[in-house]
């Protein structure tokens, strides 16, 4: 089983669906997580839910380098490196091609690429020997969907900074590999739907396992790449979206 005892995390987007689910596994894997994210009333119930005796928040921005600068700080005076970041904080914009427009587009490549960018070059001086670093990808960087180019293109990008940060990062032993998620039930994608129940259903079953996934899911697979039992991967990415981008 994958165990993360006595390893330190950082988790970006972590309030709400995938980013807190894998707090919580990191933590009931043995970690100690600090939890990153804008609203600070859901880090306090997410920390009240793991136990302040295995987390902490950390209320930040990842598009702002002062925040990101804050969190190094908060967690290097706890006298810990990092063993594991989850760079997971994104969002999902969408519009068609004809309606695109300059904000819609640095908005999402501001948080989706530069967000995971600078979260992991400030962390960097942080990364113990044999640390894992795990970025949030999309299984939309191979499956089209219409109204979704921006966004797909940003978390393509993703793929191919984890294959040069792994191939940078080797010598120092230290892993980066990518956790492509397809859709999951989490409140942004229900947000993204806004009460549309029927469409989202028929999206549901449209996937080849007629269902969306759990985002308990997608962070055990966090949780396996955090952990030691994962110790010969790197650069890779791993389609966590019931065969959606493969049949």
């Amino acid at each position: 089983m994958p165990s993360s005892t006595d390893k330190t995390a950082l988790v970006t987007g972590a309030t709400s669906g995938i980013g807190l689910a894998a707090a919580r596994a990191l933590a009931q894997d043995g970690a100690y997580v600090f939890l990153v994210g804008r609203r600070e009333d859901a880090l306090e119930q997410a920390v009240a839910g793991i136990g302040e005796g295995q987390a902490t928040y950390i209320r930040a921005d990842v598009t702002q380098q002062s925040d990101l600068d804050r969190v190094v700080a908060t967690v290097e005076a706890t006298g810990r490196g990092l063993d594991v970041v989850f760079a997971n904080a994104g969002i999902a914009a969408v519009a068609p091609l004809g309606e695109i427009t300059w904000e819609h587009y640095t908005t999402a490549f501001n948080t989706n690429v530069g967000g995971i960018i600078f979260t992991v070059q400030a962390a960097l001086p942080l990364l113990n020997e044999g640390a894992s670093v795990i970025l949030c990808g999309s299984s939309g960087d191979v499956k089209a969907n219409p109204g979704t180019s921006v966004y797909a293109a940003s978390k393509t990008a993703i793929r191919s900074l984890a294959r040069s940060w792994a191939a940078e990062l080797v010598d120092r032993k230290i892993r980066v590999n990518v956790v492509a998620p397809g859709l999951t039930e989490t409140p942004g994608l229900k947000e993204l739907f806004s009460g549309d129940d029927d469409g989202l259903a028929a999206l549901a079953s449209s996937m080849p396992m007629k269902r969306l996934a759990r985002p308990e899911e997608v962070s055990s697979v966090v949780a396996f790449l955090a952990s030691d039992a994962s110790t010969f991967m790197t650069g890779a990415e791993i389609y966590v979206d019931g065969g959606g981008s493969q049949f």
